[in-house]
């Protein structure tokens, strides 16, 4: 049966929200929506194609006539509106979260939290957007910048947090002065809508906020979002080959990018750690949301002195799992998102046991739960020669490294052509510097397994893209900085 809503008007089925209305996609096509967990329908969505996309950006390009010379104390009040409608219905979005995502209500409920506090920061930052007075070399010239929103700004958003990854983008975004057309994930477009609704009952002026929605033309919409002139700035979370294509259809136009790309997050546990907090910080890392984050630990490396301490009390904590549906309240896992979520992580086990890796918990799907379920599992004896060395598996899959000095494995850690996160456990402080500069990441825990927060600079290195989001950061990808020189200044006090 269908969850049921506190407020029903925010699940919105066949529509779309563009310039402050909701509307279906000329052409009259839809997709279906599925639930992970048990493969029945939840809805359709529109399909949105060139020319209904051309339309949100239109409106999109007209609203920021106005939209960009609002004062950012009125900003900042929209986006704290918008904030306090997300906490109280926090409850309905999380259901939603849970019904298209699969992942547990207890998450969601986190995401939802999560998603909103990208609203509150950045209300408190758009009264804050500051130029600077430079001294200038040349006498009688004054020197001053002015930060502005760099324009309509396409969003792409992915499937896996599909509250927070709208809102760390639209947050920045709104808080300049930009206005936004956000294509939402086919695979969960129902949570994004909701949000929209709340934009629209916040008082968020038309045009300024577009939601939109596609599955088998998500390629036509995105390159129409690359290559239309009046977008100025494209903030892309996804996989790395995707995010090179849209960077590729942007240089026509020299867009602005934001892309938040693919990892191989190495979580390193040294002799000298708290082994006890390791493996706390290893769980949460590597199997928060079935391990379908692009920041999970994926490589979790363990110095031989306490590697089977480690993997004995990180195997013990993976047996206590519950895998099921996200509406059950006892289950800590649900579903992975499809069928190829679940053919890539049982390709990635079969390979490391064939090259000599040892399972020691789980390695199986779960049919009798439904197509999408796969145990959660941990590999010991694991070596760089198998698939999980070098792919993302993006999934609720362990594999334990063996490594005997820093210098090793901080090298093999590094030889990958991403780098979004690291992580590494250890007492040392001359240690925790020294790897910490030496990681080839954008982001490193030290001593935790969990790093986001809305205060803090979110983004990759190498092949995982380039640009931040969230905190201080995070509102300069937004604008552009104006260059102003006044000339004929430092004359003399005039005595008439």
């Amino acid at each position: 049966m269908a969850p049921k809503l506190r407020d029903p008007s925010l699940f919105k089925k066949d529509v779309c929200y563009v310039n402050g209305e909701w509307v279906k996609a000329k052409s009259g096509k839809t997709f279906e929506v599925n639930d992970p967990a048990t493969g029945e329908h939840i809805g359709t969505c529109p399909e949105f194609d060139k020319h209904d996309t051309k339309k949100a950006i239109d409106a999109a390009g007209a609203a920021f006539e106005t939209f960009r010379h609002t004062t950012g104390r009125s900003r900042s009040k929209l986006l704290r509106k918008w904030y306090d409608l997300m906490v109280e219905n926090a409850d309905d979005l999380a259901t939603l979260i849970t019904w298209e995502n699969g992942k547990p209500m207890a998450d969601a409920k986190g995401e939802v939290t999560y998603a909103a506090n990208f609203f509150e920061w950045f209300s408190e930052e758009a009264p804050r957007i500051y130029g600077d007075t430079i001294p200038s070399s040349v006498p009688g010239n004054r020197v001053w910048t002015l930060k502005e929103p760099v324009g309509v700004c396409g969003l792409i958003t992915p499937w896996n947090f599909p509250a927070a990854m709208i809102t760390r983008k639209i947050g920045p975004a709104l808080a300049v002065g930009c206005t936004v057309v956000c294509k939402a994930p086919g695979e969960t477009p129902y949570t994004s809508l909701a949000i929209a609704e709340l934009a629209h009952r916040a008082g968020v002026p038309p045009g300024v906020v577009n939601i939109i929605t596609a599955l088998d033309n998500t390629p036509v919409v995105g390159e129409v979002l690359t290559t239309n002139p009046t977008v100025r700035k494209i903030s892309f979370t996804g996989s790395t080959p995707v995010g090179k294509l849209l960077m590729r259809q942007c240089s026509g136009t020299l867009k602005k990018l934001s892309l938040e790309l693919g990892g191989n997050a190495p979580f390193i546990v040294f002799d000298d750690a708290d082994v006890d907090l390791a493996v706390t910080g290893a769980i949460a890392s590597k199997f928060r949301s079935s391990g379908q984050t692009c920041v999970c630990a994926n490589r979790i490396f363990v110095q031989r002195g306490i590697y089977d301490e480690f993997a004995t009390k990180f195997a013990a904590k993976v047996r206590e799992f519950r895998v099921g549906n996200g509406f059950d309240s006892s289950i800590t896992h649900g579903p992975l998102i499809h069928h190829r979520a679940i053919d890539k992580v049982d390709q990635h086990v079969r390979d490391a046991e064939s090259k000599g890796a040892k399972v020691v918990v789980g390695g199986q799907k779960l049919p009798s739960l439904g197509p999408n379920f796969f145990e959660p599992t941990v590999l010991t004896g694991m070596t760089t020669d198998m698939a999980m060395a070098s792919e993302e598996t993006f999934g609720p899959v362990a594999g334990l490294f063996p490594f005997d000095t820093e210098e090793e494995v901080v090298r093999i850690a590094n030889s990958t052509t991403v780098g979004l996160a690291g992580y590494f456990f250890s007492k040392d402080l001359h240690r925790v510097y020294r790897v910490a500069e030496h990681l080839e990441v954008g982001m490193v825990g030290v001593n935790t397994g969990l790093i986001s927060d809305p205060a803090s600079p979110f983004g990759g290195v190498k092949e995982s893209g380039f640009g931040r989001e969230g905190s201080l950061y995070g509102i300069g990808e937004y604008q552009i900085t104006k260059m102003v020189t006044y000339g004929g200044m430092g004359l003399p006090l005039q005595t008439k």
